[in-house]
């Protein structure tokens, strides 16, 4: 983990805190360790929240309402999954043999979630400045990137199609499958009680999101 050290500018002063967060449950249940990263993915996660609903206070002049839609899109697993990419973490990811990849690479969820843990890592280790740091060294570029966003808000976007045309909108989980610490859930969206989109997600959220984007792709056809 040096090369990421240095590539982060941090000097660790606990480094045990770091294996933890890189270790997903099903590795920490086989290796029998006491810990895995979804603690510090909790924390991490807050503290991500804070620094950029910060960012945006200080530098924009946007509504609550436009400041929130644009954190959304930048704090979430799509998000994650980019920065963690850009800092390369998905060499240090450490899971079980259930969770392990012919091709190298990690479900999504898992490598986003490993953001957030390095994250909550850095901020218990090294305290919230150094974490805002890292943050905002990681964050910044995408944000004042006007061709980049992570994150569209599908189901408020149906919300007031439905609206517009007065119809009934419901969302069900259909499904549900995996381990407690790794689901995936599949969701359909009805319209008028017509399902009009299905999607699947690694939580209940993203599976309504997913529901809803192919709902509007079938609308505007």
């Amino acid at each position: 983990m040096e090369e990421l050290f240095k590539r982060i500018g941090i000097v660790p002063k606990d480094i045990s805190l770091y294996k933890t967060a890189f270790s997903h449950s099903s590795y920490a249940n086989e290796h029998k360790l006491k810990n895995d990263y979804e603690r510090l993915e909790f924390l991490g996660d807050a503290v991500l929240d804070l620094v950029v609903a910060d960012y945006l206070y200080r530098h924009y002049r946007e509504s609550e309402g436009e400041m929130t839609k644009v954190r959304a899109s930048y704090v979430c697993e799509n998000a994650n999954y980019e920065y963690a990419n850009s800092l390369g973490l998905q060499k240090y990811i450490k899971v079980g043999h259930g969770e392990e990849s012919d091709t190298g690479n990690y479900k999504k969820a898992i490598v986003a979630d490993i953001f957030e843990a390095l994250i909550g890592a850095i901020y218990i280790d090294l305290g919230y400045a150094t974490a805002r740091r890292v943050i905002l060294d990681t964050v910044v570029s995408y944000i004042e990137n006007p061709n980049v966003t992570f994150f569209s808000d599908y189901k408020s976007a149906l919300q007031e199609y439905v609206q517009t045309e007065q119809k009934s909108l419901i969302y069900n989980i259909v499904k549900e499958e995996g381990p407690a610490h790794d689901k995936t859930f599949t969701c359909e969206v009805a319209l008028d009680d017509i399902v009009y989109g299905v999607g699947i997600g690694s939580s209940k959220k993203e599976a309504e999101q997913e529901a809803a984007k192919v709902a509007l792709q079938k609308i505007a056809r």
